[in-house]
């Protein structure tokens, strides 16, 4: 399952406090979402923290933003390899990114590398259509023939090729757009689309999402549910 996690600066609006205020705030909702799902039995998440399009807001928010996310892996790494969380990154690519935080993720990624109890992928840096044009530049590059490129040999030149696809997606305040998320991960996700904003989060909020996926009737195009769908979540 995936977060895309929208609302920080709106919560941060309407208590008369500067957009970055709102970024400070997520980390509480984060950590509670992590454990949240930990808890369920999830053993994949992904958090979308920020997009190759974030890079356009101004640079003192973005600053912060980098700042944060530095400060949040080091003060929470030896708590998720505790409780046998692999850490992954989707993105961080761009060389803007200061080197510190970049050595920071590594090491963090180096550290929980053989966790398998729930594996966290944090898309930092990430666009899904980024994804996608390397995944092609890749098959053109290696000379692989137009007629051999089926949909599981164009997957596997993605990232991380062994994260399955997304059964469902959760997007707070309100908002309900994809923004270029995991756009091949979720083509047949679930979204569901709470109104909090994502500084309020909490773990009952995810309960409730996860029982509003339980209680869909997933047909992946079909007209009938196939027999083996199940309602686990990935």
């Amino acid at each position: 399952m995936a977060c895309v996690m929208d609302g920080n600066g709106r919560w941060a609006a309407q208590r008369s406090l500067p957009r970055t205020e709102g970024h400070r705030a997520a980390e509480v909702a984060v950590i509670d979402v992590i454990e949240a799902a930990h808890t369920a039995g999830v053993e994949w998440l992904s958090l979308y923290a920020f997009s190759t399009e974030n890079w356009r807001r101004p640079a003192p928010e973005v600053d912060v933003l980098l700042r944060l996310v530095r400060r949040a892996v080091r003060k929470h790494a030896l708590s998720l390899h505790t409780r046998g969380i692999r850490c992954r990154f989707l993105g961080v690519a761009d060389p803007r990114i200061p080197p510190a935080l970049a050595r920071d993720i590594a090491d963090l990624m180096t550290l929980t590398r053989d966790n398998r109890r729930m594996t966290l992928t944090v898309a930092f840096d990430h666009g899904g259509r980024r994804d996608i044009v390397e995944a092609a530049r890749s098959l053109i590059r290696d000379g692989v023939p137009a007629e051999l490129v089926t949909e599981e040999s164009f997957a596997r030149r993605l990232p991380h090729p062994d994260m399955p696809e997304v059964d469902l997606v959760i997007r707070t305040s309100g908002e309900q757009r994809i923004s270029n998320f995991m756009l091949w991960q979720v083509a047949y996700a679930e979204w569901v689309f709470p109104r909090v904003l994502w500084p309020d989060f909490r773990a009952g909020h995810f309960w409730e999402c996860l029982e509003v996926y339980r209680r869909r009737d997933r047909r992946f195009g079909a007209a009938q549910a196939p027999a083996t769908t199940g309602k686990g979540c990935q």
